[in-house]
């Protein structure tokens, strides 16, 4: 039987597709998607190779160097021992749980060589650690702990059930952190409170879906919202962008505003 990589769903369920286009949505790519989980958290799983060529995988905390992570390793630990002697590494980062199933929550699994920082990017790798580690500080210049600065070369981003995709390092290493996902929190909750009928004629209007009966808000970012949606066929999904990218959370109101009253020029 050929392997297969999520390209038959078999017995899945299926979504309702929209019934109309959507409104040109606009989603973060790939690499914006990687770098705002990389900075949501200063956990990962970091994968190494022993002299056996075994993957030996290990629980780190890291910090951020223009999205590379840096590590502070004991060289008396398996896994420093790994990189000193095998540099090749992957770092797997999951993103602050905010769905009840783990595997709804966004991932991103960074590949690449980890390297000994010198110079002048030393000292900024040795910042962005303490930075991000403040407990790092007891022990980064001990004799027995080395830092690493992983050179990112491949990158895969998994947003959760359906959504997911790959990107080369130097496209992850020229984007940034989206501004707004990570503190939208409150305003998403808000929306769906206060603004279902709002989150409504966007889905209708906008989203594709005019025979939707209910839509909750579950993402808001620098580009726009995903919805999930209730439909007379079945959960469906959609997104709604804004006229323009905002740059922080501060303009999250205004932006939403404007969504509702291009939804409301129609009459679904």
């Amino acid at each position: 039987m050929a392997n297969r990589d999520h390209g038959d769903p078999g017995d899945a369920p299926s979504v309702p597709p929209p019934l109309r286009p959507a409104a040109g949505a606009v989603r973060p790519s790939a690499a914006e998607e990687a770098r705002t989980i990389a900075a949501s958290t200063n956990t990962a799983t970091l994968a190494t190779l022993t002299a056996g060529g075994d993957p030996w995988a290990s629980f780190v905390t890291y910090g951020l160097l223009g999205g590379a992570p840096v590590l502070c390793v004991s060289n008396l630990a398996e896994h420093g021992r790994n990189l000193a002697g095998y540099p090749r590494a992957s770092i797997a980062i999951v993103a602050p749980a905010s769905e009840s199933d783990p595997l709804a929550s966004g991932r991103v699994t960074l590949a690449g060589v980890a390297e000994r920082p010198t110079g002048d990017e030393a000292q900024a790798a040795r910042e962005a650690h303490l930075a991000a580690v403040s407990a790092a500080k007891y022990y980064i210049d001990y004799n027995d702990f080395t830092l690493w600065v992983l050179r990112v070369h491949r990158v895969r981003w998994v947003g959760g059930y359906g959504r997911m995709d790959s990107c080369s390092g130097t496209d992850y290493a020229a984007a940034e952190p989206d501004p707004v996902a990570p503190h939208a929190a409150g305003a998403i909750a808000h929306l769906n409170a206060d603004h279902a009928d709002s989150l409504l004629a966007m889905a209708r209007v906008l989203g594709g879906y005019p025979d939707a009966t209910a839509a909750t808000c579950t993402v808001a970012d620098r580009y726009g919202l995903d919805l999930r949606l209730d439909t007379e066929r079945g959960i469906a999904y959609t997104r709604v962008s804004y006229a323009a990218p905002i740059s922080g959370p501060g303009e999250l109101r205004s932006a939403a505003v404007e969504l509702t009253r291009r939804a409301r020029r129609t009459d679904v």
